[in-house]
Parts: structure tokens; sequence; C-alpha cells
């Protein structure tokens, strides 16, 4: 990779071209999934500076040992600093560094999190966070930038599928976010022959997160088909006709009871809004359902379990809860095979016939995590992801299955 202009800070260092797209990025947080020695640390002790050269600010490092923070910034930035003249007070004991016009950058770990509470921050690096607790960011390091308006980058190696990944696909849908993929090749640092080297030494999952920069899927996920470019907000509930009817994915379950609501627009379902209901019942739905959408005409897809079972103690099937609020119902007499539904869904995906809108986090969460048990191809129903992935399922597999002519001829649903 050949190297880039100088950065801002009359020559601190030099970046990669990739490096200084990072940094020329003006979006108040940025999420960088980066492959082993693409050069995260390096970019990071740019930013620190970068964001000091105006007088007074504080600028924080954080990584998730003491240890690392220590072998892996301190040092280095030190030595930058210091070369330059441009430090003004260097305390060891606390990785602090004070420059000449009063900003300062400290070096810190989420060995213990809570420690971190109480400061106020222009801007922080959270280096490898995939390897850090939720909590670090979400409780404690973030309302320090609420006084100052404050930036944060979060840089890591991907580990899974976890609390970062969610950050990093959020992050394409927000407009004071950001997110970049790079993979330890394109950083310049690693000869190609070591890259084959590594593909020969690990599994494939090991080489696609390490070097790749992928999140790795869970073993097994479900719903491979779907991607970040499935999610959009260009159609909203308020701009479509009311004569529209909205169609409901139901999954029956006391805790939580969960819908997909959408429209359907020529071959393609919208998924526009989600309910969940914990400690709940199909009564209590309808009453969300009517009290959100008002003389509006609602299909229904539910499980077919409900026609003979009830959530509520007046003994009533939750089929017939639905018909007497006024309620289609679209359902089978049995639920359609499992595999088959999968199959509608992943065949939706491919053909770009669903779209969800981005504020259905808990939908696209179970979109994305819901996964085969070990060894089997029995979706695993511990995780708590199969709510909302069922209500999807009933819904899709009735609206536009693989063999459409199924829908056609009624021999497989029924419509009450």
């Amino acid at each position: 990779m050949s190297v880039a202009k100088i950065c801002h800070l009359s020559g601190l260092m030099k970046l990669t071209d990739l490096q200084q797209s990072v940094s020329d990025d003006s979006s108040r947080f940025r999420v960088i999934a980066a492959g082993r020695r693409w050069g995260k640390s390096w970019l990071s002790m740019n930013e620190l500076a970068k964001f000091c050269v105006q007088p007074n600010q504080r600028a924080l490092y954080v990584a998730p040992t003491y240890r690392q923070a220590k072998t892996i910034m301190w040092d280095e930035l030190k030595n930058q600093i210091i070369s330059r003249a441009w430090h003004k007070k260097i305390n060891e004991s606390e990785l602090k560094i004070t420059l000449i016009n009063n900003s300062t950058i400290s070096i810190r770990s989420t060995d213990n999190y809570d420690a971190l509470r109480g400061g106020k921050y222009n801007f922080i690096v959270m280096d490898e966070c995939a390897d850090m607790a939720p909590e670090a960011w979400y409780q404690v390091l973030r309302p320090t930038l609420s006084d100052t308006l404050g930036d944060a980058m979060f840089i890591t190696s991907p580990k899974g599928r976890n609390w970062v990944y969610d950050l990093w696909n959020d992050a394409h849908n927000q407009s004071d976010w950001s997110a970049y993929q790079f993979t330890t090749l394109s950083g310049g640092n690693v000869p190609e022959s070591e890259i084959q080297a590594a593909i020969r030494d690990l599994d494939d999952r090991a080489f696609k997160q390490e070097y790749l920069a992928e999140f790795v899927d869970y073993a097994g996920v479900i719903f491979y088909a779907f991607d970040n470019h499935h999610i959009k907000s260009d159609i909203d509930l308020m701009t479509i006709d009311s004569r529209v009817p909205l169609r409901i994915g139901l999954d029956f379950n006391n805790s939580p009871i969960c819908s997909v609501v959408s429209v359907r627009l020529h071959d393609t379902i919208h998924i526009l809004d989600e309910i969940q209901i914990y400690q709940s019942n199909t009564d209590e739905m309808v009453s969300e359902i009517q009290r959100r959408y008002p003389n509006r005409k609602i299909i229904v897809y539910p499980d077919a379990t409900g026609a003979r079972t009830n959530t509520n103690s007046r003994g009533v099937s939750d089929h017939i809860i639905l018909q007497n609020a006024g309620f289609k119902l679209i359902t089978g007499r049995t639920n359609p095979v499992v595999a088959d539904t999968i199959v509608s869904v992943n065949s939706a995906f491919k053909r770009d016939n669903i779209t969800i809108h981005p504020s259905c986090k808990h939908t696209i969460d179970s979109i994305r995590k819901y996964s085969y048990k070990d060894n089997t191809r029995q979706p695993d129903k511990t995780s708590g992801h199969d709510h909302f992935a069922d209500a999807l399922r009933y819904l899709i597999h009735h609206e536009i299955p693989v063999k459409k002519a199924n829908v056609v001829s009624g021999k497989h649903f029924r419509t009450a």
C-alpha cells in the first residue's frame, strides 16, 4: 500500500490512503473492523494527537487491559510526542501526557471500567473494543462525551458477533456514525506470502476473523441470505395509503409475545414496525395493534397452533381472539415444515423481496443471530432470538413462498 499524505498534525506521522480516509471522516462516531497488523494502533495514535491540536482538549485511549494499554500505545505515543517537543508534562504513573497547549492524552484500560466514571472527554479511542464489556461504553464512557459533545473511534479486530458487531451494523444507518472494514493485506504491513501462510495454517473461520476482519457468523446461522442492504428507511407507515392492509406475522408466547408489522407493495414485503410485550397474552397484543393502527385493515399470519391453544384465562383460542377483533387470519391447518419456511425467507432475501426498517431493531437482531443447535439442523429455541424470527417465517412463507402455486391453490392453508 502506497503511503498517503502527511496527516493534519504538521507531520506527526504518515498514514496510508485507507488510514487517511478514516482520519478525514468527520462522523462523530467511527467504527473500524480491521485485520491483524493493519495499523489500528498507528491510526489511533494519529487521531489522539489530531484531536489535541486545539488547546485544552481531553483525549482518552482505552485498551482492554492495563498491560495492553501500556505496551501497545504508551511508549510509542510518548516517543512520538517527545520527538516533536510537544510535551509539557509526562506523568508515568498515571499514563498521562499534557501538551504545550494544555491538551491532555490519557491512557487507560477497561480492567475496572467503573474507575473511568466521572471523566469528561472530547475524544475517545476504544482499541480492540471487541474484547471489552459493552457496559464500558454504554454505561461509563458514552456519558463522558455528553458535556463536550465529543467524538469516539472504535477500532478492533472482530471477535464473533458481539456488541461491536451490532455497533458496526447500526453505524451504517445513522447519520453521525460511519463504519469501515479492512483486511490485513490492505494495511500494507504484512506481505502476501505471510497471508498465504496464514491460509495454510489457520482454519477458515479463524482466517476470516483475524485477517479478513469478518464478523464470523454464529455457527449455523439460519438466515444467511440477510444483508445490511435489506435495511431501508425509504418507506414509512405514515406515508402508506391507509387503504393498504397491514400484514402482521405473529408468534404466540407469553413472554414475550412478538409481531412484525408489514405492508406488501408489489412483490416486496416491507417490515415497518415490530411489537414486543413481556408477560402478556393475545388480548393485550390485539389491544396494542388496535391502538397503534386504528381504522386499518389487519391481516394476521399466526402460529397455526393458536387454533387450539390460548394465552389467556378465558379459555378462548388465540385465533378466535384475533377473529373477534376483526382481523383476517391466514394460517395453515398445521404449521408448515420449519425447513420450508426458512427456505422461503432466505429465498426472499436473495431476491430482495424483503426490506426492514432500521427502527425494527429486535427483528434485525433476531434475523442476524437466529441459529441452529450445534451439529444439527434444528433451530435453537433457547437463545431468545426465535420469537421475531418465527413471526417473520409465518408471514413470508404465506406471502412470498418459494412455491407460489401452493398459495394460489389454497391446498396448504386456509383463510379464516
